[in-house]
């Protein structure tokens, strides 16, 4: 079994408040579970209304298939017009790692 997450820091574009944020992040968030299939959640800086922490993982029996979904969840946050991606952090492990 292979295990992939991804990290994104991203900043908001024209936002001033909490609920701003929710109404950005949220649709970003529900897009990646729905066309990719995968765990999807905003991660971090939770009281910051200009950034955001969006983590996504998924988990399958193949190594490419892992890393296929991960480089299409990036691409997608990547083009996304309202937010500009900062940072992204990659993580892959078989189950069997130590």
């Amino acid at each position: 079994m292979w295990i992939g997450w991804l990290e994104f820091d991203v900043l908001l574009g024209d936002v001033h408040s909490l609920k701003e944020k929710r109404s950005v992040v949220r649709p970003v968030i529900a897009e990646l579970r729905r066309r990719f299939s995968v765990t999807a959640a905003e991660t971090g800086d939770l009281d910051l209304h200009r950034r955001a922490g969006i983590g996504v993982a998924v988990v399958a029996a193949d190594r490419a298939h892992v890393v296929d979904v991960l480089d299409k969840a990036e691409r997608l946050v990547a083009m996304r017009p309202e937010i500009e991606l900062l940072s992204t952090r990659r993580g892959l492990r078989r189950s069997t790692d130590d």
